[in-house]
């Protein structure tokens, strides 16, 4: 048993003892007290803050929000107030920002997989820059969105980040050389490149590995094919504050742009940003209750915390335990270690095993568990009714809380 209190045992790098201790976390608990747990709290304000300051930091970028980070209609529509444009990995997501007045030349299609009838759905509603990376995409583009812009994924290290996009996604230099010669045969405009270096990159450098690769493909098609292109696609990575120290968006956006100009000199090409977690992820709370409480042997050293929201609720990010979110409760005691696990009859439920968070011992059924830096895949990634369990609901916190 550890007799320090377990809030002043774990350090936290999410601004939480600042966090708790103000007014407005008093006006959040009061405005949750009547509401069915687990749910996701939204606050916009912090979503503007992130976007003000990434256009700010990278003000030659166009930023395309990823929208599968938070789709909540009020978030898309506090980007579109504020001149973002957009990214859609589905035609579903295309209706979404269509149906909230978003005009499809703030659209890019950037998911490398999908059919032929959805790239011809997406053009037929206006979309004219699509992504690729593979030579059967770039065939079902020049037959379904002729014409069209087309920019393509080259493989990226993804080295550091604590959410991996590696492997599925991308492909080697030599491959997206040919590919970009064959759109230009197709009657379409070779666009430019993307990468994108991991969900949650803590390394900055690899955002230079990759520019690297750009600028040797840049120059190789320009010598060899006389093709000149205009674009390059940053993509996402950049952090949210989880359970670990990381840079602030200052130092990130300061050595990207010096990346840029190392490589491509003072006339940069056109540059594209995907952000999603770093815009969305501080701006949520995730309010959850103990279930359950329990050992499995008398002489466990771990008691087992079981939670209403698991991994299928909306934690899906704590696979492999990955994403380590800043965990709170207001109950204060002798810190023990705990298992954090989700209330489903799947033993895969367990939130975090290995990664031992700590807890006071006085937790007991029916207190609350506050998950911080919630915003970005949770809500979107809960199952549909997976053992009966309904999807995550989400909340905005009311204008008068803030």
């Amino acid at each position: 048993m550890d007799s320090t209190n377990h809030q002043e045992k774990i350090q936290y790098h999410f601004p939480l003892q600042d966090y708790i201790s103000n007014e407005k976390f008093e006006k959040i608990k009061s405005f949750s007290e009547r509401k069915e747990t687990p749910f996701l709290l939204i606050d916009l304000n912090i979503i503007k803050g992130k976007f003000l300051e990434l256009q700010k930091r990278l003000p030659f970028s166009k930023i395309y929000y990823a929208i599968k980070a938070n789709p909540l209609p009020e978030v898309l529509t506090l980007l579109k107030e504020l001149g973002s444009n957009f990214d859609i990995a589905s035609i579903q997501e295309l209706d979404l920002v269509l149906g909230l007045g978003i005009s499809p030349d703030r659209v890019t299609y950037g998911n490398t997989i999908k059919k032929s009838k959805h790239i011809k759905y997406a053009y037929d509603k206006g979309v004219r820059i699509f992504a690729s990376d593979s030579e059967e995409d770039l065939i079902n583009i020049s037959e379904n969105a002729p014409g069209s812009k087309v920019f393509f994924r080259i493989l990226a290290d993804n080295t550091s980040a604590d959410w991996p996009l590696s492997k599925k996604f991308g492909a080697h230099l030599d491959l997206i050389f040919n590919l970009v010669v064959k759109c230009k045969e197709k009657g379409m405009e070779p666009y430019g490149l993307s990468f994108h270096v991991g969900s949650q990159q803590r390394d900055v450098g690899q955002w230079e590995s990759a520019l690297s690769k750009c600028s040797s493909l840049f120059n190789l098609l320009e010598e060899e094919k006389g093709i000149k292109l205009k674009m390059i696609n940053l993509g996402g990575g950049l952090p949210s504050h989880y359970n670990y120290p990381i840079g602030s968006i200052e130092e990130y956006s300061k050595e990207i742009e010096r990346y840029l100009h190392d490589y491509f000199g003072d006339e940069l090409p056109e540059i594209f940003i995907e952000p999603g977690r770093s815009i969305v992820g501080d701006s949520g709370i995730i309010i959850s209750e103990v279930v359950l409480v329990s050992s499995k042997t008398k002489m466990d050293k771990s008691r087992w915390v079981y939670l209403d929201i698991g991994k299928f609720g909306g934690l899906m990010e704590t696979l492999d335990e990955l994403i380590k979110y800043p965990i709170y409760t207001e109950k204060t005691g002798d810190a023990r270690e705990v298992i954090l696990a989700g209330p489903t009859c799947d033993s895969m439920d367990i939130l975090y095993e290995k990664y031992k968070y700590l807890m006071p011992e006085t937790l007991s059924v029916g207190d609350k568990v506050y998950f911080f830096t919630t915003g970005a895949y949770t809500q979107s990634y809960s199952s549909i009714s997976f053992n009966g369990f309904p999807p995550l609901k989400a909340y905005i916190l009311p204008e008068d809380i803030n």
